[in-house]
């Protein structure tokens, strides 16, 4: 595992946002939705890739709160420019599972 400063770590914006919509990924490597993200008034919203298809339907992922980084350059991905990467956990299956605030907080709030 790889060591690094607080002041590192604090370079990493860690951000609230909310899924307004999820598409399925038509012709993507492996499946995934492309989520649009809106992270509030400061930032507003940021598209990006998820492979999160297994545990996800689009129609669920609407409304819900996710952990973002959103201070990453931005990265083509196939047809789409990802703006931020949205962040999760591999379970026991390989699966993603969100990384997801467990009670509301604010559009673009920073993890701490």
């Amino acid at each position: 595992m790889a060591t690094i400063t607080f002041d590192e770590f604090l370079k990493v914006e860690l951000r609230v946002g909310k899924i307004v919509s999820a598409t399925e990924f038509v012709g993507a490597r492996k499946p995934a939705y492309i989520l649009h993200v809106d992270f509030g008034e400061e930032l507003g919203v940021k598209k990006s890739s998820a492979q999160i298809t297994a545990l996800y339907k689009p129609e669920e992922l609407i409304g819900r709160l996710v952990v973002a980084v959103v201070n990453f350059p931005r990265k083509q991905i196939g047809p789409i420019m990802s703006e931020c990467l949205v962040t999760g956990f591999h379970n026991e299956n390989g699966e993603v599972a969100l990384c997801i605030p467990d009670k509301s907080v604010p559009l673009g709030a920073k993890l701490l």
